[in-house]
């Protein structure tokens, strides 16, 4: 019974193939390679960080299996944010103290999320993740401009861990003062960042963003510098996971990585010379590919 079910996989094993296409094998390391350089520049100008780019695209693109492209994405999103993390902090637009109550928040919802990868069912997951991503995408295009500041009012919390500043913008010229008010709900919402981001390998920039800016009432320059401090410290928690696992796999994460960290020095100067405007328009534009992606994965009509 063993022999006659194992003669079919051996009669196909013996059957020639029709003139297979082999690609020379430095050829998928040199495509990550100039993927992730485009990617690290987006993402950073985006502020959203480089696995929510990469995951879907590599997946989709290359002959990769999903548990290494996750690991990937985590390490490359982490690298583009440390590459770009001490130009934005000399800025002054990123501010380390605003950075860090959220992204030990995520921190440590990103672990639980990397621990549990494994036995949500991941189309259901992906589905909620592009629903989630769209309709951040809708409230981000039906808001205020840019640069103007929501609220004058800032909670005890705020107040208490000293959660202000001031920047300047070197294209306006002028001191964008920021002030973050919903505090608790902020925590919550990070939490559940580093949840869903640690659980898909997207690391904690897909929502930073709009956390950051809609939520706290950060000006979306400060919000998109910040973004990538928290994701330098959110990442590294959930890499260390599937790195615990044996889910990195060298030949996809080296090119990835060196790709993503030129891509993202480029990205961190650009940050500097655009207008509000047209980062407000690259966040949404981002955001819709990337969660078009997930919800079309999910609902299994892009596989």
């Amino acid at each position: 019974m063993l022999v006659g079910a194992a003669a079919p996989e051996f009669a196909l094993a013996a059957t020639p193939p029709a003139s297979p296409v082999i690609s020379p094998w430095w050829v998928w390391p040199l495509a990550l390679f100039l993927a992730t350089f485009l990617i690290g520049i987006v993402a950073v100008l985006a502020g959203v960080g480089g696995g929510v780019l990469f995951v879907p695209i590599v997946s989709g693109l290359f002959p990769f299996h999903l548990d290494f492209v996750r690991s990937a994405g985590l390490l490359l999103a982490l690298a583009g944010a440390i590459s770009a993390g001490p130009g934005l902090l000399a800025s002054g637009m990123a501010s380390l103290r605003l950075a860090m109550p959220f992204a030990l928040i995520g921190s440590v919802f990103s672990m639980v999320g990397a621990l549990v990868s494994f036995t949500v069912p991941a189309d259901v997951m992906q589905a909620l993740l592009g629903i989630t991503i769209m309709l951040i995408v809708l409230l981000m295009w039906r808001a205020r401009k840019p640069e103007t500041y929501a609220g004058s009012r800032r909670d005890r919390i705020a107040v208490a861990l000293g959660l202000a500043g001031v920047y300047l913008d070197p294209v306006t010229g002028r001191d964008i003062d920021w002030r973050v008010q919903h505090t608790l709900a902020g925590f919550a919402a990070f939490a559940i960042i580093g949840l869903v981001g640690g659980m898909f390998g997207l690391g904690a920039g897909w929502a930073n963003v709009p956390a950051l800016h809609l939520l706290l009432g950060v000006p979306l320059k400060g919000a998109i510098a910040t973004s990538n401090i928290v994701m330098s410290i959110v990442n590294t928690s959930a890499a260390w996971i599937y790195i615990e696992r044996g889910a990195v796999l060298p030949m996809i994460v080296t090119p990835s990585v060196i790709g993503v960290m030129l891509g993202a020095k480029i990205g961190a100067r650009l940050l500097h010379r655009l207008h509000a405007a047209v980062l407000h328009r690259i966040v949404i534009v981002v955001l819709l590919l990337a969660g078009s992606r997930a919800m079309l994965k999910g609902f299994g009509l892009w596989n």
